[in-house]
């Protein structure tokens, strides 16, 4: 009879690992990967903490100040919600930047918008040389909101403009429209609906995405161009749009380069340019209100968070996914 033994636990075999030993071996290798992580994300990091976290914060409580810019620190008065009050109670300025800033918004966002999508409706479709179109739609949008671009524009719109020279031509005559309160505001909504590149790029991805089996049964069932666009494509671009609203809507709220080239940094003529950014600009940098400034900038982050929201809560009733659930 063969005799057996048990074996001993505490003894280690040469070609046996023990559960515990991986696991620790395991959450090593976990860690480390953790560790680097952290390492490549630190310089995002300390930009986020160094450059807008800590300034948004600093921000804040100077909205609760008077603080001028040359007041030392020490000299900073605590004013609680008198700047807030200021603003809404005693500062027409205030509240007719608001108001230009919303006509700006309202009139040049969705003309921008309009003109993008018939430009993308147009540049979808296979012919010859459609690319080179398409890249010469899109660079005014490269240029952005450059100062360059905004001198030049000044110019063409005086009164010895390029664009009255073409209405010379026909017997019209120009005026000078960027010193024309009544026009000077209209010349920077056609700057900002001229740069429509960036969303019609995105209209037209979008319609790359349009199903064409649903514009052949549009067809079967007898629908003709605008049906099509109304039943078919308008719906299938719901999202598309909707990015681009949200997107091109805030754009429209930070317009500021522009508004400040054309007026010198005034808001001239006779503040029918005075974007809200451009009067905190010159409340915080010219008259050194920085107190205040930062107060009208919490006050115009809220507005943008609160106009954001209302998009996010209305979009379930008009944007439509591929997937068949609305968001």
């Amino acid at each position: 009879m063969a005799l057996t033994t048990a074996p001993d636990p505490t003894r280690r075999g040469t070609g046996s690992v023990r559960p515990d030993a991986t696991r620790r071996g395991t959450g090593r290798i976990r860690h480390g990967e953790g560790l680097a992580g952290y390492v490549f994300l630190s310089p995002w990091l300390i930009g986020l903490m160094a450059i807008t976290a800590m300034p948004m914060l600093l921000s804040l409580y100077l909205s609760f100040t008077n603080y001028d810019i040359l007041t030392p620190w020490s000299e900073v008065e605590w004013v609680g919600l008198a700047n807030y009050e200021r603003m809404f109670t005693s500062d027409p300025s205030w509240w007719h930047s608001v108001r230009v800033t919303l006509s700006f918004a309202l009139i040049a966002v969705p003309l921008k918008l309009a003109a993008a999508l018939g430009v993308a409706l147009l540049l979808n479709r296979a012919w010859r040389g459609v690319g080179l179109f398409r890249g010469l739609f899109y660079l005014p949008s490269l240029l952005g909101g450059s100062v360059a671009l905004a001198i030049v524009w000044v110019n063409m719109f005086n009164r010895e403009g390029a664009f009255n020279s073409f209405l010379a031509l026909f017997g019209i005559e120009g005026k000078p429209w960027v010193n024309d309160p009544d026009w000077a505001l209209e010349t920077l909504m056609v700057l900002a609906i001229w740069q429509f590149g960036a969303p019609m790029v995105i209209f037209l991805a979008g319609l790359k995405q349009v199903p064409t089996e649903l514009y052949e049964a549009a067809s079967v069932d007898g629908a003709g161009r605008f049906r099509k666009f109304v039943n078919v494509t308008l719906p299938m671009l719901s999202p598309v749009i909707f990015f681009n609203l949200v997107l091109e809507t805030i754009n429209g709220f930070q317009g500021f380069t522009a508004a400040f080239v054309l007026s010198n940094g005034t808001g001239g003529p006779v503040d029918s340019t005075l974007m809200y950014t451009l009067n905190l600009y010159i409340t915080g940098f010219t008259d050194l209100e920085m107190g205040y400034a930062s107060a009208m900038a919490w006050v115009f982050l809220i507005a943008i968070a609160l106009i954001t929201v209302v998009f996010f809560s209305t979009g379930r009733f008009w944007v439509h996914y591929s997937d068949g659930e609305d968001r």
